[in-house]
């Protein structure tokens, strides 16, 4: 989409615009009704609506990444979908055009270079920034993002996870001092653009791939912003895989309770913490949506519909979230589904573009579920 240099609107830039994030990011401001320009960039040779053959029809261009650079002043603000490590280097030579700077990587979500070198594997090269840099869950951080240069968009686990245990955690119902178990099932297009055999259709349809079970990096990341939450440290046992579907996060957590917390806990009062820490619909936040449905049956019924579903949330910006409690062991279970390229990476990147031009949070971002 391309505007002529007086016309009104947004101009945004998706640098990476190849890979699975950057495309989504494209569908997503193609439909959002205050931009007027994207300008994606890839180092393919590839024409776009090849890569997208979704958004064939879109007119969307691929340029270098160099040409994005050399004209950042005329951007309201860049998207870096990129790998770890190229945003570290890209967004100080953007920042210091005067443009705003949106990272879908993991370069600027520790204030700590030594907690980054630690999660990743590699020294950071742009440590001043990680200081300015606001970690961009947009219902907790709206007041800095509003104010923002450079927002540090979370992981697709972190994003769901921290939007699922926040209020138990908030509320100092949650056991600080063991660890919490989260069991974490991921899309295909979690994995990236880079193919892989394993994760190729005729591999994974009907398995699951565990993988990076002895630590994933996603972990500290969480333990970072779980301790700000409990105002303790956190410990986070976080086992991850890959399923057979394209696009989606299904969580599922359980989380000691208090001891002295304990009494009185039900699956009825924890939705009601989680009804009043969220609010309901567009009185609240409105892309967290608590999953309230009735029980049905007995004890032993498998009764689907008190639990969100993956499907639901497939091509939305909302994070569904259910709850239940294991009397015998104080447990809370939580279940948290989103979609991984929504609103665990582009649909967060738009939500949090919305509040640091003055925009209406849900522009672009209002559709529901396929």
């Amino acid at each position: 989409m391309t505007a002529s240099p007086g016309s009104p609107g947004i101009r945004v830039a998706v640098v990476g615009g190849s890979g699975h994030t950057g495309g989504e990011a494209c569908r997503l401001l193609l439909n959002h009704p205050a931009v007027a320009e994207i300008v994606p960039t890839s180092r393919t040779d590839d024409p776009f609506e090849r890569v997208h053959p979704n958004l064939l029809g879109s007119g969307l261009e691929f340029v270098p990444v160099e040409e994005v650079v050399a004209a950042a002043a005329r951007f309201d603000a860049v998207l870096l979908c990129t790998p770890s490590g190229e945003a570290m280097r890209l967004a100080p030579l953007l920042l210091d055009a005067g443009t705003r700077v949106i990272d879908l990587s993991a370069d600027f979500r520790f204030p700590d270079p030594e907690r980054y070198r630690a999660a990743h594997d590699r020294e950071h090269t742009a440590p001043g920034l990680l200081g300015e840099a606001v970690y961009g869950v947009t219902e907790f951080a709206r007041d800095r993002v509003r104010t923002a240069r450079l927002v540090a968009n979370p992981g697709c686990y972190a994003i769901t996870a921290l939007l699922g245990l926040a209020p138990l955690l908030g509320t100092g119902l949650a056991r600080p001092d063991t660890p919490l178990h989260i069991a974490a099932v991921n899309g295909t297009t979690g994995a990236g653009v880079t193919p892989r055999t394993a994760i190729q259709h005729a591999e994974v349809v009907g398995s699951l791939l565990p993988y990076n079970l002895a630590g994933h990096r996603h972990a500290p990341e969480l333990e970072e912003r779980f301790a700000q939450l409990a105002g303790a440290p956190v410990a986070v046992d976080l086992s991850t895989a890959h399923g057979d579907f394209a696009r989606g996060i299904h969580i599922q957590a359980s989380v000691q309770l208090r001891p002295g917390r304990r009494d009185g806990v039900s699956r009825e009062s924890l939705l009601a913490l989680y009804r009043e820490h969220y609010g309901e619909g567009s009185s609240g936040e409105y892309f967290v949506r608590v999953n309230d449905q009735p029980s049905l049956g007995g004890p032993t019924d498998k009764d689907y519909g008190r639990f969100p579903h993956l499907a639901a949330v497939a091509g939305s910006n909302f994070v569904h979230i259910g709850l239940d409690h294991d009397a015998r062991l104080g447990i809370a279970r939580v279940v948290a589904v989103s979609d991984n390229l929504v609103k665990g990476a582009a649909g967060s990147a738009v939500q949090n573009l919305n509040v640091m031009l003055g925009l209406a949070e849900t522009d672009g971002l209002l559709g529901y579920g396929l």
